[in-house]
């Protein structure tokens, strides 16, 4: 068995352990909106004493939870926005899941991708092409519309020729917008008994809108060039 097969069979062996772990320790209740709710006050009073311990091990496990595509990002979100306040729950939310996700994406790549590109790679090339021509602005509209779950978006992308630096800065800045809206919420969390009850319709259109809109600007201005001959806009 090669070196190459062993260290795939331990990354699937460490996803697959910390899933396991996560739903036979019962971990996921201590993601629930309940509980923080239930818990705020004792999570306040231990930030006040070890401020900088409490950030750390808030930014550990968000980037553990993304990385390994765990239920609970959310919610975690919310419980920042309630103790840490906005910008400080902003900037540690928006560096942690851009890493974690970038972990995913990389997971996904590491163990899946070479296989997929051999057996379906006639079917991907046209993905990839998509990919190498407008990948960020592409990857930036997933990121910035809300609709879309993100840990899908993680390990279809891994599967793509996407460099994982380009991943990594456009996931940061394209999901600032979602963690500002949560990160806003969980400073009302008090008021909020779901999850659903954070975004409205017309929040969702406007960021359906703000995503599409860097897609729809490069076309246009591609197509101006062309109209204009002054040559295609140069690839992204």
């Amino acid at each position: 068995m090669s070196k190459r097969l062993w260290k795939r069979l331990a990354v699937v062996a460490l996803v697959l352990a910390a899933a396991l772990a996560f739903w036979v320790l019962d971990l996921h209740q201590y993601f629930s909106l309940i509980y923080i709710k239930s818990s705020q006050v004792r999570f306040q009073a231990y930030y006040a004493q070890h401020p900088a311990l409490m950030l750390g091990g808030y930014f550990v496990v968000y980037v553990l939870v993304t990385a390994f595509s765990l239920p609970g990002a959310a919610v975690m979100t919310l419980l920042g926005g309630a103790l840490f306040g906005f910008w400080w729950t902003l900037l540690v939310v928006s560096f942690a899941s851009s890493i974690g996700a970038t972990l995913a994406c990389f997971f996904a790549r590491f163990v899946l991708g070479n296989w997929v590109q051999a057996r379906f790679g006639d079917k991907l090339e046209l993905i990839n092409r998509g990919v190498e021509r407008e990948g960020a602005f592409y990857l930036f509209t997933l990121r910035l519309v809300p609709i879309f779950p993100f840990f899908v978006i993680n390990l279809l992308m891994g599967l793509t020729k996407m460099p994982l630096w380009t991943y990594y800065w456009v996931s940061q800045i394209g999901m600032l917008a979602g963690t500002a809206v949560y990160v806003n919420a969980g400073r009302e969390l008090g008021q909020i008994n779901s999850l659903g009850g954070i975004l409205s319709p017309g929040l969702i259109i406007s960021f359906v809108i703000l995503g599409l809109f860097p897609l729809v600007v490069k076309r246009l201005l591609a197509w101006y060039r062309r109209r204009s001959g002054r040559g295609e806009i140069s690839q992204a």
